[in-house]
């Protein structure tokens, strides 16, 4: 029922993370809410609430009703209003308010209007993007964009850019959160579960380029994903499939996704495959040195052939044991078994004299099979109290990550006349074990309508063993390589803790966090009998002010620190040979990095934003490629080099061009700078340098009265960019994707071709003092897409569906 209060002081806090606009409090002196019930007497969430004048001619205010159905309004002065209630499937509600008078009403019951339903035409609408405090959202439910997998999101949000097997933002590879879960799989399992995700229940997408003390420490920028919320109970399921044609084999995915809801229990269920085949090219070229003068050089090129097919199960349900407290437990198990995981790889090296006259050459020939279960078990409690939005939250997480693989490889020596020298053969057991317990606890206090408090800790700890056995054939006889088998044990320890505050008055906003990391590692080398040791305690703060000078004009400031620790395999001493000539090597003392990130910003007409960052990386840890001019070898080392800084201008304009076409275009110059150590004559510092230039623009066309008919062409560019010692040259790329819809938005069918004049191949150059390495690569960049989902059961349900949340995950 309706309930009239003159208290000035009335607090409350209405899921405002719904509201495409915040409702301000300007010393109101009346407040007056209430509940929205079907005709069963359940709750209707998100029904549109407005009040409008006694003429019924102009709005005074809207919003939408909570979870439980519940609404609430703070007027301005004592006066007769319109109270209208409006849901999709019911007929509207109208009444007139007298707040000069106590109202006395019972609850709001909406009837279902079924005529109406049945000629129901549903036209999407097109994407939008709000600047909030500290992050930018693109809202996306409902769009022309609604009918893609996950994947294909990303790739038209602003700032985000997918390619060859990478999401990057600003130069970085982001962290990906779904409803505030993080994802914790690799870069290449992330693309795989995302491309198998329907974008039909996502709501939103927010890019955080400096994300708040909230979020881990690890990483840079965060991408988070919102859902949309469950609405009624019922089942709703969905098939999808998706094939690409390259120029050598074809690729696959497929799915299936299934909910369930009733009034206390939430399920979820999605299965997906992703069989393909895949074809790279490599050519290396090598100019070694002896007494700082070229003295032979290497030219090799690479064939590998991959056929993989990794199945991916997430599961997770939810009890509402009463209006205060809930319990979930989620799953998320990939596996990639053995008989569907395997890479072929053939080289052919010549070698050519200081004349360059063909002295020898060798013929390697390297079969790999591997196999990973990864699995991920997470429990979680939630406890809301009697204030509206302060609740308190645990999470229990457990990760079980098992790896192993098989090498086999055969080289064979040859003369110029292709005549045998000699052979060798090696082949090399590899296998990882890794365990990741975690707890933590979050709580949330909304202080008053324009405050927020939020803190929380975590304490997690990573075990794993990693072991190598390495075999050689003597005189046909395989002996155990004791110089390249080894064991090594890693234990790490952290501790976290976090506060951040928020508060919002006039034209302000303001967002600061402080957040605290102990870290405790231990490493050990079993054959080589060596312990490495270290701990280190290092705070994080984050600071985001926002101005609204007024309905067209924003600035706003935006400053963090973060870290990116060590990949767990980076931490190996191992020597992983490829053929007798390359390997990569790790180190168990790399240092963990650490970033400073400045970002000054300016926003016109929510249409147009211009940004200034900065970012000083120190001991920035990558894999860089050092030629061994004494041995002749190739090796990918992963160290850490002295220190990095980039600059630079960002803009992007998002806007409608004429009434079915509009654009999305993004444009940065930037400048990078690396210092790294020369390992192969003293460790000498070195620097390269160089300014770049990033665009990229989508076009959105609509087509048909519904706008069932979708065309997406978008292109981007990337100048030549350094990273580390290395210089890569440009990348282009042509895309253009049809959509059309079917049956009441319940099928949707899609055809299109990626980078149509394969201009995504690319050369790496690594030149300086004794290195001369150039790198290049030619995959299958050019595809054929065509993709299908269909929805069955009530499809108007929204998924509960939910990742598992845990840092360390990233990090296998």
């Amino acid at each position: 029922m309706f309930v009239y209060t003159n208290n000035c002081m009335f607090k409350v806090f209405l899921a405002l993370s719904i509201f495409l606009t915040s409702l301000n409090c300007f010393a109101q002196d009346l407040v007056l809410q209430g509940h929205v019930f079907d005709e069963k007497n359940t709750p209707v969430p998100f029904a549109n609430v407005v009040l409008l004048s006694v003429d019924g001619n102009d709005i005074i205010s809207g919003t939408t009703t909570n979870e439980e159905g519940a609404f609430i309004f703070e007027v301005l002065s004592k006066s007769k209003y319109i109270l209208k209630v409006t849901f999709l499937g019911f007929k509207p509600f109208s009444e007139e308010i007298d707040l000069n008078l106590t109202p006395k009403f019972q609850n709001i019951i909406l009837k279902e209007n079924i005529e109406a339903l049945e000629g129901v035409t549903v036209v999407a609408k097109k994407p939008t993007v709000r600047r909030m405090v500290d992050r930018l959202v693109f809202n996306v439910e409902n769009s022309t964009l609604s009918n893609n997998n996950v994947l294909d999101m990303l790739n038209h949000t602003p700032g985000v850019l997918v390619h060859d097997g990478l999401i990057t933002v600003k130069n970085s590879r982001p962290t990906i959160y779904i409803n505030d879960r993080k994802i914790h799989l690799s870069s290449e399992e992330v693309q795989q579960l995302l491309e198998g995700t329907s974008g039909g229940n996502i709501k939103s997408i927010e890019v955080i380029t400096n994300p708040p003390a909230k979020y881990e420490a690890e990483g840079g920028a965060v991408l988070n994903i919102i859902t949309s919320k469950n609405i009624v109970a019922g089942y709703n399921g969905s098939v999808f499939g998706n094939y690409k044609q390259g120029s050598e084999y074809p690729k696959y995915s497929l799915g299936t996704s299934h909910y369930f809801k009733t009034k206390k229990l939430n399920t979820y269920i999605n299965f997906s495959d992703n069989p393909k085949r895949e074809y790279e090219n490599y050519r290396e070229n090598v100019n070694f040195f002896e007494d700082n003068m070229p003295s032979s050089s290497w030219q090799t090129i690479i064939e590998r052939r991959k056929e993989k097919s990794n199945k991916n199960i997430n599961a997770n349900i939810d009890y509402i044991i009463n209006d205060r407290n809930t319990i979930g437990f989620s799953s998320n198990m990939l596996f990639s078994p053995r008989k569907k995981t395997k890479s072929f790889v053939n080289s052919v090296s010549e070698v050519y004299n200081i004349n360059q006259v063909l002295d020898s050459s060798f013929v390697t020939d390297n079969r790999l099979v591997n196999e990973s279960f990864n699995l991920a078990f997470t429990l979680d409690y939630v406890h809301k109290f009697k204030k509206e939005g302060e609740k308190v939250s645990f999470n229990l997480h457990h990760t079980n990550y098992d790896f192993s693989g098989f090498q086999n490889v055969d080289t064979d020596y040859l003369f110029p006349d292709q005549s045998l020298i000699r052979d060798n053969r090696f082949q090399t057991f590899s296998s990882q074990v890794i365990r990741i317990n975690t707890g933590q606890f979050d709580y949330e206090l909304p202080i008053n309508e324009s405050s927020f408090f939020e803190a929380g800790a975590k304490v997690s700890n990573i075990d794993s063993e990693s072991i190598l056995n390495q075999f050689v054939f003597i005189n046909g006889v395989k002996e155990v390589d004791f110089d390249n088998s080894d064991t090594f044990l890693y234990d790490e320890t952290n501790y976290a803790a976090y506060a951040s505050y928020s508060k919002e008055w006039n034209s302000w906003s303001l967002k600061s966090g402080l957040r605290f990391e102990y870290t405790n590692i231990k490493g050990k080398s079993i054959t080589a009998n060596e312990l490495n040791k270290t701990n280190y305690l290092k705070t994080f703060p984050s600071a985001h002010i926002l101005y609204e000078i007024n309905e067209s004009n924003k600035i706003y400031f935006n400053y963090n620190k973060r870290i990116y620790r060590p990949r767990y395999n980076d931490l190996n001493p191992f020597k992983y040979y490829y053929n007798d000539k390359t390997y990569t090597a790790g180190d168990p003392s790399l240092k963990p990095q650490i970033d400073d990130v400045f970002t000054l910003g300016y926003e016109l007409n929510e249409d147009y934003t211009f940004e200034l960052y900065y970012r000083n990386e120190n001991n920035p840890s990558l894999q860089i490629t050092v030629q061994d001019n004494e041995k002749g070898e190739l090796i990918y080392k992963n160290t850490n080099i002295s220190q990095s800084i980039s600059y630079g201008l960002d803009c992007s304009v998002y806007k409608d061009i004429l009434p079915n076409w509009y654009i999305y275009a993004d444009a940065s110059i930037f400048y990078y700078e690396n210092e790294f150590f020369n390992i192969e004559n003293n460790n000498e510092l070195l620097k390269i340098d160089k300014w770049s230039l990033y665009t990229q623009i989508n076009n959105y066309f609509n087509f048909l009265k519904d706008n069932s008919l979708t065309l997406d062409v978008s292109y981007f560019y990337v100048s030549p960019v350094v990273d580390g010692p290395g210089e890569s040259t440009y990348l282009s790329s042509l895309n253009i994707n049809l959509k059309k819809t079917f049956w009441d938005n319940r099928a949707s069918l899609n055809m299109g071709v990626q980078d149509i004049f394969n201009n995504l191949n690319f050369t790496e150059k690594i030149k300086y003092q004794n290195q001369d390495i150039t790198f290049k690569s030619e995959k299958e960049n050019r595809l054929f897409v065509i993709g299908f989902n269909y929805k069955f059961g009530n499809f108007k349900l929204k998924s509960n569906k939910k990742e598992i949340d845990l840092k360390e995950r990233d990090r296998l």
